[in-house]
């Protein structure tokens, strides 16, 4: 049956193309967007357009007028920010898009957070109810757990959100900050990426954007109120990651390895240089400090409960080199 659906954040990588994907399904699915301009490749006849941010209140709650379904993807995951963005942006935003659908009615809301919340593998792969051992390496990881907290009150309170939690997305795309591995695969088959940060042992694991386009229809579909269900793919070590770039890509590169400290210590610069000056940094400490870890991710419980599945890291690096290749 046909759903009319708001959606935030569809312009972005993974919600652009899940708005695409409920419009096909016959779905009316209004999208929030901050102008035309970014929303001129998200073209369908089931898609209307609100225009305004997180906080046009008067536009999203018009836009949600009689909606069934809430996607909350926006959300801001720079390395940086120069002021209070990321509390702004990754809390206050969610917040309010949700006191809205609670106002229209709205039946479900599902809103996408990230596996780094979690924290990194200390005792093997983490799964949902691993506790967090180690501090927040980002204010982006920090504002989206902070807003997982409240999420959890809302439910307490009767509202039902459920909250998925993707891991490194790669595949088919906006080569933005948001797809970043697919950038990496693409500069690594045309020769253009030189590094291997650290040992190249750090592992990290990676889901292909198909995968997560269907976990958030799941979640909609099968989730439960106030959980949170990690969207992960296959884990694989810088390594296995590269190896698996070359054979698909057809030629290995020598990479360098950069050790952790040089990249520490390349972060702090960045850092300074941001806080001196403005300047958007490249990297920071805490995000090269991430590199000390091992990410691994169960996304057992998502595969039983959701019915979530899986594409390979092989099948999923196949399917982007291909696409990258085409354009």
């Amino acid at each position: 049956m046909s759903k009319k659906i708001f959606i935030t954040g569809s312009t972005g990588f993974i919600g652009r193309k899940l708005a695409m994907k409920l419009a096909q399904e016959d779905n009316r699915v209004v999208a929030l967007i901050r102008s035309k301009q970014k929303a001129k490749d998200l073209q369908h006849d089931n898609i209307s357009f609100v225009e305004g941010d997180l906080f046009s209140t008067d536009a999203i709650a018009e836009g949600m007028e009689g909606c069934d379904e809430v996607y909350h993807l926006a959300a801001f995951a720079s390395v940086w920010a120069k002021d209070d963005t990321f509390h702004r942006v990754n809390i206050l935003g969610t917040e309010n898009i949700l006191d809205i659908a609670q106002k229209q009615g709205v039946g479900k809301c599902v809103v996408t957070s990230t596996a780094g919340v979690i924290g990194p593998a200390i005792d093997g792969p983490v799964n949902e109810d691993t506790p967090r051992q180690v501090d927040f390496f980002t204010d982006y990881e920090s504002t989206k757990y902070e807003s997982e907290l409240k999420i959890k009150e809302r439910v307490r309170n009767g509202q039902h959100v459920v909250i998925v939690n993707p891991t490194r997305v790669y595949g088919p795309g906006p080569l933005n900050v948001s797809n970043s591995v697919t950038k990496l695969v693409k500069q690594y088959i045309e020769g253009k990426w030189k590094f291997m940060p650290g040992d190249g042992m750090s592992t990290g694991n990676y889901v292909f954007v198909d995968d997560v386009i269907n976990g958030h229809i799941l979640a909609m579909a099968n989730g439960r109120a106030g959980e949170r269900y990690l969207l992960g793919g296959e884990d694989a070590t810088y390594h296995e990651l590269f190896d698996t770039i070359a054979v698909i890509g057809g030629q290995k590169h020598k990479l360098y390895k950069m050790p952790l400290g040089v990249m520490l210590t390349f972060g702090k610069l960045q850092l300074f240089m941001a806080e001196r000056f403005g300047r958007q940094p490249m990297i920071t400490p805490g995000w090269v400090r991430k590199y000390l870890y091992k990410w691994s991710v169960s996304s057992a419980k998502a595969e039983t409960e959701l019915g979530y599945k899986i594409t390979s890291l092989n099948d999923g690096i196949q399917q982007t080199v291909n696409w990258l290749k085409a354009e």
